[in-house]
Parts: C-alpha cells; structure tokens; sequence
C-alpha cells in the first residue's frame, strides 16, 4: 500500500509539472476557465486511475487525456449554452481562478490565439477545434492527434487544414506575411550555413519530427532545442523549395517535379517551435501545396 501511495503521490508532483499547459490547452479549445479546470481535474483523475509505470513520455500522454476530455465536453455542449470566448467568467464561479477576469491573462489570450481567431474557433466542429488547436498552438503531431479524435493521421490534417482556411480569413494579413518572413529567412539561412541566423529564428524549445517515411529516407526521427535544430539545418536547405502549405508557409523537397518531402514549420511570436518531416504517400495527397504569393508570377 506505501508503495502505491507513494507512487500517487509522484505522479501528482509530475503531473502539476505539466498543469499550466494542460490548462492552456484546455482554455483554448474550449474558451472557458471554468471549464478548462473541470478539464484538468478529469485529466488528473484519469491519469491517477491508470498510472503511469508504462508511460514514456508523461507530458504527451497527458495532453492526449486532456485533449480527449475537452472533446468530449465540446460534443456535450449541444444540450446547454456554450461560454463565448471573451465572455467573462461570472465573479462567483467557485472553481475559476482568481484572475480569470484579470486584463492580463486576455493579453495574454488574445496574443496568443488573436481574437479574430476565438471568434472563428467557435465555428469549427469539434474535432476540427482540437485538431487545430493542439496542431497549429501546441505542435503536437498528428500522429498524436489522430486517435484522440479517432482519426487517421492523415484526416486528422485533413480537418486542421480545413479549420487553418477558415481562420486565415480572420487572421490579419500581417501575420501571415510575418509568418512567410520567418521561414523564408530560416531557409536562407540554413542554404547560406548561418548558424547564428539559425538561432536566432528558432525557439528554444524548437523540435524537429519526422514521419516514419521521411525517417526510412534517412531523416532523424527527432530532434529537440535551438543547438541541435540549427547544427542539422545549416547548409542543408539548397535543394528545399518554398511552398505554402495547406495555407501556411511551408518547404518542400521534390523528384522530378513531384514532392517527396513537405517541411511543415509551426510559427509562434515570430519564431519557428517545430518542423515536421511529411513524407507518407497518403498525407501528401492530402495536402494543398502552392507556390508563397511571391512566387506565383515567377
């Protein structure tokens, strides 16, 4: 029985470790406070039930939980109101956090996730909202994603991508083309060998993931931090070309004119957070790839 508790109790110290981002994802796919705790207790009571002795990577695992509860409380919503995004909890609400109400944390939002986006987010059904939420805000791959929403990985950025056109239509032109700068800036200089100018657009916690494919290719399965990422990009990218991916920028590697290797960048206030290797035949059919704006009358 010691042995029991005292493993509770180490998964409880772990998992408080994770809870500021369980709740961040919560909050954003489902636009409440109130319920994005909810959302984390279940979690953690999900989480205690199981145990984690098989676990290998504990912050994923947990995402997929939260993700899944959140889900289920979106389909749930069909029988009572939804909280609008930038409504304010109520100032009794017994389980919203003190500063739920507090300017900062909807700076906070609104930097985040833009307030075009909120509005828009409310329109997506609910697996396009997470899919797009843990995707495009979290950089979870979608092999991740795929069986919380009972998907393929290859429909599951299916529906991101559908949500990504529908809130690129209320995004500010200015993101986007913050965006296209980043990457096309990052791909220079990963053709010029500029390690420094690698850094510098890559978040600390950038990581790099590929497909099973693109790693049968011969490309690293994973790697993690701003060093690594930099040392494996410089000089690599003279054969990569830009593309727009499902409406994001993107690159790509292709044989006799036909794409054998995506580069699908995840861009946050201004730096890259992860590239994700594409290679599987099936997910590259799926994909709505264009030349960058530039390039179209080249």
């Amino acid at each position: 029985m010691e042995v029991q508790v005292n493993g509770e109790e180490s998964l409880a110290a772990r998992f408080e470790e994770h809870r500021a981002r369980l709740h961040a994802v919560a909050y954003r796919v489902l636009g409440s406070n109130a319920e994005a705790d909810d959302a984390v207790q279940e979690a953690w009571l999900r989480a205690s039930r199981a145990g984690d002795a098989d676990v290998d990577n504990l912050g994923g695992w947990l995402t997929t939980i939260v993700g899944r509860v959140a889900l289920n409380m979106l389909r749930a919503r069909t029988t009572r109101r939804e909280v609008s995004w930038d409504e304010p909890e109520a100032p009794d609400e017994p389980d919203a956090p003190a500063d739920a109400d507090d300017p900062a944390d909807a700076a906070i939002l609104a930097d985040s996730v833009g307030l075009a986006l909120l509005v828009v987010l409310e329109t997506l059904s609910p697996a396009e909202r997470l899919a797009f939420v843990l995707h495009d805000m979290f950089a979870v791959p979608f092999d991740e994603i795929a069986p919380i929403i009972d998907r393929t990985p290859a429909a599951a950025r299916q529906l991101a991508s559908r949500a990504r056109r529908r809130v690129r239509g209320g995004r500010a032109d200015a993101t986007a083309a913050r965006e296209r700068e980043v990457v096309s800036a990052f791909l220079a200089a990963s053709r010029d060998g500029d390690f420094e100018a690698l850094l510098a657009l890559l978040d600390p916690d950038a990581v790099l993931r590929a497909d099973a494919t693109a790693a049968e290719m011969g490309a690293p399965a994973r790697i993690a931090g701003r060093e690594a990422m930099a040392g494996f990009w410089t000089g690599r990218a003279k054969a990569v070309l830009p593309v727009e991916v499902d409406g994001v920028p993107g690159a790509m590697w292709q044989l006799r004119g036909v794409p054998q290797v995506v580069f699908d960048f995840t861009v946050r206030d201004g730096r890259i957070v992860a590239i994700d290797f594409v290679a599987d035949p099936e997910v590259l059919a799926s994909l709505d790839l264009v030349k960058p704006p530039r390039d179209r009358d080249g």
